[in-house]
């Protein structure tokens, strides 16, 4: 069998997408709290839970988007908007795809969707921030073409922001050029 190449901005199969409503929090909190493989612990689960409140999705879902499976399971989420402070920036909050659903380009047509939505907007950058210990994160920003920003220190050669989101909160930040 061979592969198909990816068309950017399409989704694979019989996925749909739509934007989220706020009656998709629960749904996306039960996601936020399963989908990472337990990486960082409950606590690890509750911070991203707490990441994702459901005024994003009262707010921002213009710029958000929910791809479901046909009978409407919950796939894949991308939470971001434009910036309000810099208007050439968007910015991407929060993106997963469900275990079963990766490297199959849900995630990059997610991104694409984004991208495009933020050009059309005269966007010139989307900015993104993911944790330090994430290495998955780290490699796929990589593979979309996000650059690494400078921190104020280096891990396992990674730039570091110290205490980005509180105390103990490390992110490492990413900018991609549109």
């Amino acid at each position: 069998m061979t592969e198909r190449a990816r068309v950017p901005g399409q989704l694979p199969g019989d996925l749909t997408q739509r934007r989220p409503v706020p009656s998709d929090h629960p749904r996306l909190q039960v996601a936020l709290a399963e989908w990472w493989g337990g990486l960082g612990g409950e606590a690890g689960a509750l911070q991203r839970q707490l990441l994702v409140p459901r005024l994003f999705l009262q707010h921002f879902a213009d710029t958000s988007l929910l791809v479901e499976r046909p009978d409407r399971t919950l796939h894949a989420f991308l939470i971001g908007f434009l910036s309000q402070t810099d208007p050439s920036t968007a910015y991407i909050h929060f993106v997963g795809v469900c275990p079963e659903g990766r490297r199959d380009g849900v995630g990059s047509a997610l991104y694409d969707h984004f991208f495009a939505t933020a050009r059309a907007a005269g966007r010139s950058q989307v900015r993104c921030i993911t944790s330090p210990n994430n290495r998955n994160s780290l490699a796929y920003h990589a593979r979309m073409g996000f650059r690494l920003e400078p921190g104020d220190r280096t891990d396992d050669g990674v730039p570091v922001h110290e205490d980005y989101d509180g105390p103990g909160l490390d992110r490492v930040s990413f900018v991609r050029e549109l």
